[in-house]
């Protein structure tokens, strides 16, 4: 038995790979973009450029969320 274990964090169903693309999943991922640019973070993700090492995925997680609300400080900060 292995030291190192891994853990399942989440299920997602894959597309299929098709030959040719088809227009309902092109249509679906513009839909997507841009409702994701509506968004008041949708051109900037707040996390600072560079190599980030992290000891676990919950230290990489809190990084993610401690850089996610100074962003939305900030965008919200600008907006007042």
């Amino acid at each position: 038995m292995s030291e190192l274990s891994m853990r399942i964090v989440g299920r997602r169903g894959e597309r299929p790979i098709a030959f040719s693309a088809s227009a309902a999943l092109l249509t679906e991922g513009a839909r997507f973009n841009e409702e994701f640019q509506k968004l008041p973070l949708g051109k900037m993700t707040g996390i600072p450029k560079g190599v980030h090492r992290f000891q676990s995925h919950e230290d990489a997680d809190l990084h993610s969320q401690d850089c996610l609300a100074a962003c939305m400080a900030h965008a919200s900060k600008a907006r007042a």
